[in-house]
């Protein structure tokens, strides 16, 4: 008689084992985006236990999303640092150029001439 009790507590405590484990796996992907400060790590926590009822068949994908960003270069997929001494993009140097021209235009409409500010 004993045995059956022991055998019954030990099926107890492995499906307990195994349903917490299953819990605390599904929770990776959102604790690895949570430490990144990853930008969408709420979405990966809410498909993460999405992926609860899809027996974790995007469990993969979550774990790739949110290994995939790291904060001190983005995504990763290209450089946005340039090397010190490089000079900026020759385009963007034209436009800050333009916003100077036109901020100072505009600088000019606004103040009043003396002669317009005369009271009809």
């Amino acid at each position: 008689m004993f045995l059956n009790y022991f055998a019954l507590g030990v099926l107890i405590f492995v499906f307990l084992v195994l349903f917490y484990g299953i819990i605390a796996i599904h929770d990776i992907p959102y604790l690895i985006a949570k430490k990144r400060n990853h930008p969408h790590a709420d979405a990966i926590h809410t498909a993460g236990w999405v992926s609860l009822f899809t027996l974790h068949v995007i469990w993969p994908f979550l774990w790739i999303w949110a290994t995939l960003y790291q904060p001190e270069r983005g995504w990763g997929m290209q450089s946005h640092a340039r090397p010190p001494g490089q000079e900026p993009d020759p385009d963007i140097a034209a436009l800050s150029e333009r916003i100077t021209q036109l901020e100072q235009k505009l600088a000019r409409v606004q103040t009043p001439d003396d002669d317009s500010s005369v009271e009809r």
